[in-house]
């Protein structure tokens, strides 16, 4: 893995989230892949790669409450797992825990459905990666667009966002 990829010769263009990497001199290659605006799912992303769906991760927000308030936090997960948001609610010290409205994810985040990721949010909030992450060398998650795709240690990037690992996903 590179950590600058080339704008000429078709190379995409990059991302706010990309530039972030090269700051913090994280190893990383963009991956372009082709939209279905029909079909965001992290399974048709990881199809469209080649790549096996458990190295494909999608980046959920929630939204939690504890006693005193609640708050918004992140959960990285493979891409055909669904988020228990009981564990996912436990992992983040909360007593409950649900996926925010689909109209909040932009003003909160930056970023639009199918193009969400963990590094560069408006807000830092806490993240939660699945524990299945560790297990791989590189996965993929968004480049902060629709139809760009990081390539990455999942070590280099927990690490970078401060995140922790925990049990997130329906058995």
């Amino acid at each position: 893995m590179s950590k600058k990829s080339k704008n000429s010769g078709g190379e995409p263009e990059k991302t706010n989230a990309a530039r972030l990497l090269d700051k913090a001199r994280i190893p990383y290659r963009l991956v372009p892949y082709e939209v279905d605006k029909n079909d965001l799912s992290a399974t048709h992303v990881a199809e469209t790669l080649g790549e096996d769906v458990a190295m494909v991760f999608k980046t959920l927000v929630l939204h939690g409450e504890r006693t005193g308030g609640g708050g918004h936090f992140v959960c990285v997960i493979p891409g055909a797992a669904e988020v228990d948001l009981k564990k996912a609610a436990k992992a983040a010290g909360m007593k409950k825990a649900e996926m925010i409205p689909m109209k909040e994810l932009l003003p909160l985040t930056g970023y639009i459905r199918g193009g969400c990721t963990a590094i560069g949010m408006k807000k830092p909030f806490p993240v939660y990666f699945h524990t299945s992450a560790t297990a791989f060398d590189r996965i993929f998650v968004s480049a902060g667009q629709r139809g760009l795709q990081l390539e990455l240690s999942p070590a280099d990037l927990i690490s970078y966002v401060n995140g922790d690992v925990a049990d997130l996903v329906k058995d």
